[in-house]
């Protein structure tokens, strides 16, 4: 399947969107705005924004109301992304082909900028011009995605695990929750603006989380078969901070094997909807045939 063309029109559009969303750089304090705007703007997939507008176009909802969670995701990945950078953590010089933030500016700046983006990203869900409904469902998924239950969890599970020899299981686990559960959280906020029903959601959480670990897959794919120049980050990292990887555990091919079972759950899952859940589909194929 070729890629959906309203994802350019998506992509483009959030871009002004997120601009107008981050404070001005001109505007005191200027260093910490300045790195908030590195963070975000001019760079990355934008796979989970994406996933929003493409659940919200399986239940034909009100594009409008979906920039506000587009948006919120992105502020939630970028600020996981600067924290994740940190020497404290991964330690990495390179985000999206330029330095990271604690590079570009310092560690105290960075760890303020991905304190700021978080906050940032739950205020514009509460401001949202929708259903007070709507934005405590928007409020609540955003919070348990990104918290210990979510997000936050995973990336302990993976600093605990750093440097051992995971099972198979344990890194599922941990993978659902670092990468898996803000994907899952991006398709359901599209899906909860449609107003899905519960059965509607159980499906759209199945698709979400077996993209989200097609997307580690491929992710640890291309740690080893991808240079840092394609990637736009430091390729080799999983190799040499001795993490478990789905190469690792289950030897290349072995991985690629398991892409293709994930593509056959996410095909499943969205079995029952015609044309509508094409823009899902494409982005599924997206995960686990990039090549950065």
């Amino acid at each position: 399947m070729a890629a959906d063309p309203r994802f350019a029109a998506w992509a483009a559009a959030l871009e002004g969107h997120l601009d107008r969303a981050l404070p001005p750089a001109d505007t005191a304090p200027r260093r910490l705005h300045a790195a908030m705007r590195h963070a975000v703007l001019g760079g990355g997939k934008r796979m989970r924004a994406l996933l929003v507008y493409a659940g919200g176009t399986l239940l034909q909802a009100v594009e409008a109301t979906l920039h506000a969670p587009a948006i919120a995701v992105e502020l939630i990945h970028a600020y996981s992304l600067v924290h994740d950078d940190l020497p404290a953590m991964d330690d990495d010089d390179l985000r999206r082909g330029k330095p990271t933030v604690h590079i570009a500016f310092d560690e105290a700046t960075a760890i303020l900028a991905g304190d700021a983006l978080q906050t940032r990203a739950f205020e514009v869900l509460a401001s949202a011009t929708v259903a007070a409904t709507l934005r405590v469902d928007w409020l609540g998924t955003l919070a348990q995605a990104s918290g210990a239950a979510g997000m936050c969890g995973g990336q302990a599970l993976d600093i605990d695990a750093t440097g051992s020899r995971q099972t198979l299981d344990d890194l599922q686990r941990m993978h659902a929750l670092k990468t898996g559960a803000l994907i899952r959280a991006a398709v359901r906020m599209g899906a909860l603006a449609g107003a899905a029903d519960a059965a509607t959601l159980a499906r759209l959480d199945d698709f979400a989380t077996a993209l989200g670990l097609a997307f580690q897959v491929r992710d640890d794919i291309l740690d080893i078969e991808a240079s840092s120049e394609q990637l736009g980050k430091t390729a080799g990292k999983d190799v040499a901070q001795a993490k478990s990887t789905y190469p690792a555990l289950l030897g290349m091919d072995g991985a690629k094997a398991k892409l293709a079972e994930l593509d056959a759950l996410m095909r499943e899952a969205l079995a029952l909807y015609g044309g509508g859940a094409n823009a899902l589909r494409a982005l599924g194929e997206l995960a686990i045939h990039r090549a950065h």
